[in-house]
């Protein structure tokens, strides 16, 4: 065989492994994903152990959502330079480390201080992942199906969570949901060792953009925290005007410096590109929706149904597997058929839509299946439009700026997700009240005893909620269908969704 054969089949052999590639960071992203929703499980468990109130113990999962948010963007921006196998490789060391100390935690200040470790690691993930995924597989068809079956692992293990950590707190303890993440860890890092290559943009760093990342890391911490605590605080509070102050001056600077720097870590020039925007704004709306509404199942569940939290959490078991499967089997079939990323995120969009408006017709005498149906029809359409969704944004930019692009679209979804948990959690307290203002406007009560009249009062109120989730469930399927429409603002060819194998290779570069 001569060179330039052994060349070409040296080139080719990676190729064999890129579904490991995906596997690989399947189960990076699966872990980080599920560790969030895992240990609002075990709270309850630690507030008892160390002996701390409910609302101290929120700064447990309030921390972690703060830096996560914060080194996201920052993470993106190293991965494109220093090598994305490099930050995914950190990214994992430290979250194992992060772990083991969480789960030796001995009172709640080191608990938070390790779970701030824990996040800052995590956030290396899903910019890398997406970055690696993007230049592995280089033809837009795999391209598309390998982004919509990782999308889809995201998705899901915010699902699984609940189902296995229940069983781990209950059988080992609270620390058990931390130590796990040891072992499968140790598996992710080994397969992120054996398996991905080392891939580097051509781009590279001479000025890090710190003032950039710093004035944004203060921007998204006053976020999310105004978006965790609003509800408490009251919106018109002096701390959450406060936080408003704070939010808009340093989003303002960030502004100043990113227009100037020659390297900013967020680059506005995205802004530009109608495709970037559309898709962005496509998974905002969506994620708003999905998250706010589907945060209040269980609580619904629970309140009306009488459903204890094993069993509210089995109601998601339908969604965690049709997410999965729409993805590899729909989305592999949509890409054969050639359809564009516009019309597969049109229609999985609008149906997602049609699925949050089942939702509006639970009342107390539903079954489990009247909520495994619009639940698990939700599942499907969204599974097949997440590959589109994701791929919609890497092809919308150069391959050197595919880690960065990442970070923005996660940026997008996880605030998208917090707005819409901190909405719609108010106005499930709100529509409550006006309903309540409004049945007793038109009720007449015929009571001849205090007992009746109090029992009629607690059936006027029970009727206000009740109406009151169906609202929010209504206002989902707006907001979703609103966001489908958004396809229109993209481009019909994306060009840079079709990177030839020689572009590909040279943003693999390093």
């Amino acid at each position: 065989m001569n060179t330039e054969s052994k060349n070409a089949a040296a080139d080719r052999a990676p190729d064999k492994l890129r579904w490991m590639v995906l596997l690989t960071v399947i189960v990076g992203t699966f872990l980080g994903r599920l560790d969030q929703t895992v240990v609002n499980l075990a709270i309850p468990k630690i507030i008892d152990d160390f002996g701390v109130t409910v609302s101290s113990a929120s700064w447990i999962v309030t921390a972690y959502i703060i830096a996560n948010a914060v080194f996201v963007p920052i993470w993106g921006k190293l991965g494109d330079t220093i090598g994305r196998k490099k930050v995914y490789v950190i990214g994992f060391l430290v979250f194992i480390f992060g772990s083991i100390l969480a789960g030796l935690a001995w009172n709640l200040s080191s608990m938070v201080v390790f779970r701030i470790i824990q996040a800052v690691a995590s956030s290396a993930d899903y910019p890398t992942a997406m970055a690696i995924i993007a230049v592995t597989f280089r033809t837009p068809k795999e391209r598309g199906q390998a982004l919509g079956i990782w999308s889809s692992a995201f998705a899901s293990s915010a699902v699984f969570g609940p189902l296995i950590g229940g069983p781990l707190i209950d059988t080992f303890g609270w620390r058990s949901v931390f130590l796990i993440n040891l072992p499968v860890g140790l598996l992710g890092l080994f397969m992120a060792l054996a398996y991905v290559r080392e891939l580097v943009s051509e781009k590279k760093i001479l000025n890090f953009d710190w003032w950039g990342s710093a004035t944004l890391g203060v921007a998204l911490a006053t976020l999310v925290l105004l978006l965790d605590r609003g509800s408490d605080w009251g919106w018109t509070s002096p701390s959450a005007l406060v936080s408003y102050a704070l939010i808009v001056v340093f989003s303002l600077i960030f502004w100043l410096i990113e227009r100037t720097h020659p390297e900013p870590v967020v680059d506005f020039e995205f802004f530009r590109n109608d495709t970037f925007n559309g898709a962005l704004l496509n998974n905002f709306l969506l994620f708003l929706a999905m998250m706010g509404s589907v945060y209040a199942v269980p609580i619904f569940a629970q309140t009306f149904l009488g459903y204890d939290a094993t069993q509210s959490g089995l109601l998601f078991v339908p969604m965690g597997v049709c997410i999965p499967l729409s993805a590899a089997i729909l989305g592999r079939y949509f890409q054969s058929r050639n359809y564009s990323n516009r019309a597969v995120i049109f229609w999985s969009t609008a149906g997602g839509a049609a699925a949050f408006y089942l939702l509006s017709f639970i009342d107390p005498r539903s079954t489990a299946f009247d909520l495994y149906m619009p639940l698990a029809v939700m599942a499907v359409f969204m599974g097949f439009g997440m590959g589109p969704r994701t791929n919609a944004i890497a092809g919308a930019v150069p391959p050197s700026e595919i880690g960065v692009a990442s970070s923005i679209l996660a940026l997008a979804r996880n605030i998208g997700g917090a707005f819409g948990v901190a909405i719609f959690a108010t106005l499930i307290n709100t529509f409550s009240e006006n309903n309540v203002l409004a049945l007793s406007r038109y009720s007449i009560i015929h009571a001849t005893s205090a007992v009746e009249r109090a029992t009629a009062v607690a059936l006027i109120e029970l009727k206000a909620q009740v109406l009151a989730y169906a609202e929010i469930y209504r206002l989902a399927a707006v907001v979703v269908l609103l966001s489908a429409f958004t396809v229109f603002l993209m481009k019909k060819e994306e060009s840079g969704a079709k990177l030839s194998h020689e572009e590909a290779a040279r943003a693999e570069a390093g």
